[in-house]
């Protein structure tokens, strides 16, 4: 009986030892399969390049070159880093043919034939001047992706146009809602409504009609409103588009927000500062402000800075419009200070800002609730210096602040000045990394969440066939397992 029972023992002590290193031996094939050298298929997604590129900026560079440390490897990799950044493909954009009463026929320009777009190989519509053009953002935007069908080089390009909904990765609607709402929101003789009224109820009733919209619920949809009262009557219809807008002051985060919809800056009314060779030292004035010092909301801070600083010798704080000689004296006194003051206005942002940079004038930005362009891949403190509204009216506080600012801080962020320039100049032709390919890649940025929540949002339809054969899409109720 005692050898039986030490065999039996012996038995069950082998049989244990044998299923812990089958169990060990799992594990480890298990976590091999997980681990991180595994390649993906991405030619099966749509708009694959998006995508797989979005996936593989997540590598290491230093785990891609550990199996070799040659140089060819290191070469290899330097090469994809820099031609395979995913803000640098092309965004593919289907833009309606709305009725040019919708965009060019705002400019005064008049459609020939059947086709509702001019001809921008022979002649460019121009867009009004003066405050009309900070607010322009869609005028250039419509221009660049009709060019795209003719450009025979794409270098530099971050969006085209394609004329296939079903290829697109978002869809444009090229209404003028700025110039809109500046030249049309008043009645006219006979009218009960204003055409600006009118043409947003008509831009409802049109994309509210189309597939496109039915089958995405509008979320795959860009629609430019930049300035705060454009698109009024219709933003609440139409939030679950993409917006671009100077910023989201007069919007609840509701319907506009930093997640989903684009800041896009203004185009600066003044001169751009060419072939800027000042310094420190040659820019008398050491902080710049011009322009209306009483303002809603937000922009009463503009009185009390005034009653601050008004008698301070080197700074310029005064009241300035852009009639008469008003732009030319702000490019001329912009280009000669430091600092320029960009304060709340009526909302949160203004042109200012963007005014300043052109100039190569550090930005002093007093604005609580500013979004700004491109943040997400732009750092503003490099080269603008940012004031909370509390500390600005505090007595002293500012000034004091810039004038601790020395030559060295001051130059570093000058310099960094002239290398952003070009991320907010509007230009036809488009130019690579200017403002028009900037908004672009935002909004390419934008696609990979818009396209999950797309995704997510159909997880519980089905596709069921109706009795007489037609096959139909139903969501399916929450509670229907």
């Amino acid at each position: 009986m005692s050898k039986m029972g030490l065999l039996s023992h012996k038995s069950l002590f082998c049989l244990f030892l044998m299923t812990s290193v089958v169990f060990i031996l799992s594990w480890f094939l298990v976590l091999r399969s997980t681990g991180p050298h595994h390649s993906v298929d991405f030619s099966i997604l749509p708009n694959s390049k998006l995508f797989a590129l979005s996936y593989n900026e997540n590598f290491d560079k230093s785990s891609v070159m550990s199996a070799s440390k040659d140089k060819e490897e290191e070469t290899a990799w330097n090469k994809y880093s820099k031609h395979c950044d995913p803000n640098k493909q092309v965004l593919k954009v289907f833009m309606y043919d709305l009725p040019s009463e919708f965009h060019f026929e705002l400019l005064d320009w008049k459609a020939e034939g059947k086709s509702v777009w001019p001809d921008v190989r022979a002649k460019v519509p121009e867009y009004p001047g003066g405050l009309n053009l900070q607010h322009s953002i869609e005028y250039w935007l419509t221009l660049d992706l009709l060019n795209s069908e003719f450009a025979v080089n794409l270098s530099g390009r971050s969006a085209v146009r394609v004329r296939n909904s079903s290829e697109a990765d978002v869809l444009f609607v090229p209404f003028f809602s700025s110039i809109c709402y500046n030249r049309f929101s008043k009645l006219k003789p006979n009218q009960k409504k204003s055409t600006n009224y009118l043409l947003q109820e008509k831009l409802v009733k049109f994309l509210f009609a189309q597939d496109e919209w039915k089958k995405s619920g509008g979320r795959d949809h860009i629609i430019v409103a930049h300035h705060p009262n454009s698109l009024l009557d219709a933003r609440m219809k139409l939030w679950p588009a993409i917006y671009i807008l100077s910023d989201f002051g007069r919007y609840p985060p509701t319907v506009a927000n930093v997640e989903k919809d684009v800041i896009a800056p203004y185009r600066h009314v003044i001169r751009s500062f060419i072939h800027d060779s000042s310094d420190f030292d040659s820019r008398p004035t050491l902080l710049y402000f011009q322009g209306a010092l009483y303002r809603k909301d937000g922009g009463i801070i503009r009185q009390e800075l005034f009653y601050m600083l008004k008698d301070e010798k080197d700074v310029h704080f005064s009241f300035g419009s852009v009639q008469k000689d008003g732009v030319k004296q702000a490019t001329k006194g912009m280009h000669s200070s430091k600092f320029c003051l960009n304060i709340a206005g009526d909302t949160p942002s203004s042109n200012r800002l963007f005014d300043a940079i052109a100039s190569h004038c550090v930005p002093v930005i007093i604005s609580d609730d500013i979004e700004l362009p491109y943040e997400d891949v732009l750092d503003y403190s490099e080269f603008c210096i940012f004031v909370r509204i509390s500390d600005a009216l505090k007595k002293n506080f500012l000034i004091n602040l810039i004038r601790s600012i020395g030559k060295e801080e001051w130059t570093r962020k000058w310099k960094r000045l002239k290398e952003v320039e070009n991320f907010y100049e509007f230009r036809y032709p488009s130019k690579d990394n200017d403002a028009v390919q900037m908004i672009w890649q935002a909004v390419s940025r934008k696609v990979p969440a818009m396209k999950r929540k797309l995704h997510r949002a159909r997880r519980f339809s089905r596709t069921i066939v109706s009795g007489q054969g037609e096959v139909m899409s139903v969501d399916i109720p929450r509670n229907f397992w």
